[in-house]
């Protein structure tokens, strides 16, 4: 569902101009700290043997046990989609 917000501004392409980078850069930001994530997951994927999607499926699951290890890896993987759900909401943002 499409959703608008309202802002009052004495200088509107000024404030739009500004506003279009700061969500450019925080897209910049968060694609940055997707990519640090996926990294930090791949350890994981190596020492186990199964990609994060079968890991993540798994854990839902309940197929495999909750160990530190796991609970770790699931930790990144609930900051992953945090991340990529925040950067999704902001590509399909339009400063019009």
């Amino acid at each position: 569902m499409l959703q608008q917000v309202t802002i009052r501004t004495t200088d509107l392409e000024q404030f739009k101009s500004m506003l279009k980078t700061a969500l450019e850069r925080e897209a910049k930001l968060l694609e940055y700290s997707i990519q640090r994530t996926r990294e930090a997951l791949a350890p994981f994927e190596k020492r186990f043997k199964m990609s994060t999607d079968e890991f993540e499926r798994k854990f839902k699951n309940r197929e495999i046990e909750e160990t530190l290890d796991f609970l770790d890896w699931w930790m990144e993987v609930e900051a992953l989609r945090h991340l990529e759900a925040r950067r999704d909401l902001i590509k399909d943002a339009r400063v019009e």
